[in-house]
């Protein structure tokens, strides 16, 4: 209790030290400059203006910015120089570099009628005094004044009362909340200790204060991730370790024959294995990879897919696949193009392999127009409702034999949830009407045209 008290006002310590050095001091400056700015134009323009147009501008003045003129403005006698704060010291340092001399202020009575005082229109609050300098312009010194209630601020004594009231409620609330949350907190030591010593993650129960509800259920939530990501370590490690196994043997069982007898199938089919291998490890690398965030730039959508199309143009023609691409002219999205490209270039992917045929890379902008929709929809035989959420964890195939030849790694849906997750971007599996897959990406919208050489709007199918 008595260090959450201590640490609490430590804590009021330094957020009232931190405003005024980052937030009040800054200000003050910035106010004192201004204010300078505009006592040395005013009396510049006044000094420039025509005789008979000069107590239009002193009555503007003193409506407008609570500002007096007097002309030939006497220096103030020695010793009566005002004691101030650190605000007038900061006029007074502004004064001097727009001026070139030395400038001091002086507290005078708030200037009466016309006659006495040229310009001063009579004030909203008559018995506050007024600050008085002189400004060099012209060859005479010119005194302006302003109203001292421009200053009738106290942002120290507001600090202070801040600081006060709070190290009071401090005090009250750390004895409030040393009984409320002790329990919750001792069941999540505990639970945190059982994790920390290896055990299975425990849930806790969500209830109590709304925020120790809300830490129990992030807890749960990470630990539910922590046991996600155990069960995709061993699934990782157990595939890998399978998938490669069967490559090495066929390699070790082709040395063995190469040994005996040379032969260009065996070298042909040791040539394929290593490819095969190579494919594999290089999509463990693109699920490392996909760790990093990669930054974001502004993407012309339409000109983009049909890049993408392009590129998976000789595959489609293998599989016997047509790409077409069809999306809304001039949109544009804020993405990360390397990440977007291996999102799209997986799922086209799938697709190609899967349900080779009509395959459509479609872009267009939401109802509500806060989300641009990506996806790549085909006509294969689609996935069933119950196996939608599997297919997203690494290894899981639908298509039975292990051979990349026939359904892949497993592995090209987890690179692209992990990807969509790192982004920000929501990715789903869903199936078409009338058969067939859709797989959907939605990205945030691009403001406005993004940048392009290609102007042609949507490209025709590859």
């Amino acid at each position: 209790m008595v260090w959450l008290a201590a640490l609490t006002l430590a804590l009021g310590g330094v957020i009232v030290g931190s405003a005024l050095q980052f937030v009040l001091w800054p200000m003050a400056q910035r106010s004192a400059d201004d204010l300078a700015g505009l006592m040395v134009l005013a009396a510049q323009t006044w000094s420039e203006l025509p005789p008979e147009t000069r107590p239009a501008f002193e009555e503007e003045l003193a409506l407008r910015h609570r500002l007096a003129l007097r002309p030939d403005f006497a220096p103030p006698p020695p010793g009566t120089e005002l004691v101030h704060g650190f605000y007038i010291g900061f006029l007074e340092d502004a004064l001097q570099r727009r001026t070139g001399q030395p400038a001091s202020l002086q507290l005078l009575p708030a200037p009466g009628d016309r006659a006495s005082a040229p310009g001063a229109a009579i004030t909203d609050h008559p018995a506050a005094p007024w600050l008085w300098t002189r400004i060099p312009t012209a060859g005479r010194q010119i005194g302006v004044g302003f109203d001292t209630t421009r200053l009738d601020t106290h942002p120290l004594q507001a600090l202070g009362s801040i600081l006060a009231l709070g190290s009071a409620l401090a005090i009250g609330l750390a004895l409030w909340l040393a009984r409320r949350i002790a329990q919750p907190v001792a069941q999540l030591e505990q639970a945190a200790a059982a994790l920390a010593a290896g055990s299975g993650p425990q849930r806790l129960p969500e209830t109590g204060p709304a925020e120790l509800a809300r830490l129990a259920r992030h807890f749960n939530h990470m630990a539910t991730q922590v046991r996600e990501l155990l069960e995709a370590r061993t699934t990782l490690l157990a595939g890998v370790s399978h998938d490669l196994r069967t490559p090495l043997a066929r390699m070790r069982l082709a040395l063995e024959m190469l040994r005996l007898q040379p032969d260009e199938r065996l070298i042909h089919r040791l040539e394929q294995d290593i490819q095969a291998m190579d494919a594999l490890i290089g999509q463990m690398l693109d699920l490392a990879r996909g760790l990093d965030r990669e930054a974001a730039e502004p993407i012309d959508v339409a000109a983009w897919l049909a890049l993408r199309a392009e590129a998976h143009r000789e595959a489609a023609a293998v599989a016997g696949a047509h790409i077409e691409v069809d999306c809304e002219a001039g949109l544009g999205v804020q993405a990360a193009p390397g990440a977007l490209a291996r999102v799209i270039d997986n799922l086209l992917g799938n697709a190609l392999r899967y349900a080779p045929g009509e395959i459509t890379l479609q872009g267009q902008r939401l109802p509500g127009g806060d989300t641009v929709r990506l996806s790549v929809a085909d006509r294969g035989p689609g996935i069933a409702a119950e196996h939608l959420p599997v297919v997203w964890r690494p290894f899981q195939r639908l298509e039975a034999s292990r051979s990349p030849q026939t359904g892949g790694w497993g592995l090209g849906l987890a690179v692209v949830r992990q990807l969509a997750a790192i982004h920000g971007w929501h990715v789903e599996l869903q199936g078409r009407e009338g058969g067939g897959l859709e797989a959907v990406v939605d990205l945030p919208p691009l403001e406005g045209r993004p940048h392009s050489q290609d102007e042609g709007g949507c490209a025709p199918p590859s």
